[in-house]
């Protein structure tokens, strides 16, 4: 398996659970792997995708316990969501499938103090934008090879299936206008390996 850019930021988001939190939405959940963490910190968990050609070794992995997760094959934006009821949702490389403004369904299924972070893909805007970016090539190249390495020496990675990939969509820009608009007070931060980070805290 190459190196996953967004695996590399799951310690980030998990310290953005909230203390006490207990229950956790993960929308565009692939896998299960970030839901399977939030699941081994005791959240339970509901994990939405729409493929189920990965929905299916996700459930059959299960949880590590002692949370519990619930895999929803259903699209986010037709899928009912409990109001005021999540202590954190994360979007890892999924917000881009979606229109931005599902955010503000988001952010009405977060319960008071709760935490939306979502874990993205965009456009670079900013001459700072594009410098993290190009900056993140000769680490990234590093990391390539140290995973692969690291996998020849255990004999390989069994093949996995593939989540569906879109293209970026929206600028850097756009999304900070718009977050600015819908989610106010959210906070935004360019990350290397061509990923932004937006946290939205419900007061």
């Amino acid at each position: 398996m190459p190196f996953n850019h967004n695996a590399h930021y799951h310690p980030l988001l998990l310290r953005l659970v909230p203390p006490g939190a207990r229950r956790a939405l993960d929308v565009g959940c692939g896998l299960g792997g970030f839901a399977r963490k939030l699941a081994a910190k005791g959240l339970d968990v509901d994990a939405i995708d729409q493929a189920a050609e990965v929905l299916e070794p996700a459930r059959a992995l299960g949880s590590p316990g002692p949370g519990t997760i619930t895999y929803h094959r259903a699209d986010v934006t037709a899928h009912p969501l409990p109001p005021r009821h999540y202590d954190i949702i994360t979007c890892i490389a999924s917000l881009h499938h979606l229109p931005f403004d599902t955010v503000t369904t988001l952010r009405d299924a977060l319960a008071p103090h709760g935490v939306l972070a979502v874990l993205g893909l965009a456009k670079p805007s900013t001459p700072r934008d594009w410098a993290i970016w190009l900056g993140s090539l000769p680490f990234n190249h590093v990391a390539k090879a140290v995973v692969s390495v690291a996998e020849r020496l255990n004999g390989g990675a069994d093949p996995l299936p593939e989540a569906p990939v879109r293209d970026e969509g929206m600028s850097l820009n756009q999304i900070r206008r718009e977050a600015a608009r819908l989610l106010p007070g959210s906070r935004i931060r360019v990350l290397p390996f061509w990923r932004y980070l937006l946290v939205y805290r419900r007061v």
